[in-house]
């Protein structure tokens, strides 16, 4: 007599930001990357460029090319995109796979050359950025996507501190996606099973800097 077996129940999705919907790679980001906090150099900058490409667009649409973008780009390398060519920026303008428009990479070789000379100065482009925060990520409490601002103070600062080292398409708001982004501040809604998550990330950096 066959036994009656049970079905496996049904796992519940977790509840997410509105904002990733559906789509599994928006969902991806939204569950390992958005809202970490980020002290790498060299990713704080990849970062830096892919806020820009964003400009007038949707920010899944540079997900989708992300890959092409790090292979045409030297995985992001500042070094290199800095001492890119006329003849190179011409030749990634045929490219498919990344946003062809002339100002966003011609401010792509131009934000590698600010990075290294912030290096230089600086020491760490990292702590440049996350001077902003006063070096900790801002713990949010939104309850809905409604209350995210698309700038603030911060970001404002940060926008016009990078202009003036020489950096283009670092506008308020693209500086304010760049600091939700690294994980400069936490803007997961509260009822968004990353708001804890990440709030717990931070305490490793809370602790070091006492």
């Amino acid at each position: 007599m066959p036994t009656k077996t049970t079905p496996p129940a049904t796992r519940k999705a977790p509840t997410r930001c509105l904002w990733c919907g559906d789509d599994p790679l928006y969902q991806a980001y939204h569950d390992e990357e958005w809202g970490v906090p980020v002290r790498d150099d060299q990713r704080m900058f990849e970062f830096i460029v892919l806020e820009g490409a964003q400009a007038g667009l949707s920010w899944i649409t540079i997900l989708r090319k992300r890959e092409n973008y790090r292979a045409a780009f030297d995985q992001f390398d500042p070094e290199k995109i800095a001492r890119y060519t006329p003849a190179r920026i011409e030749k990634l303008l045929l490219n498919p796979g990344i946003v062809r428009n002339r100002l966003k990479v011609e401010g792509t070789v131009r934000n590698a050359r600010a990075y290294l000379n912030i290096l230089e100065k600086q020491g760490s482009f990292s702590d440049y950025l996350w001077q902003f925060v006063d070096g900790e990520p801002v713990q949010n409490s939104r309850a809905s996507m409604k209350e995210v601002p698309a700038t603030t103070p911060q970001s404002d600062q940060m926008s016009k501190t990078l202009k003036k080292a020489g950096f283009t398409f670092v506008g308020s708001t693209i500086c304010y996606a760049h600091m939700q982004a690294t994980g400069m501040v936490n803007d997961h809604t509260v009822d968004c099973f990353r708001h804890q998550e990440c709030r717990k990330l931070a305490k490793p950096a809370q602790k070091r800097k006492r």
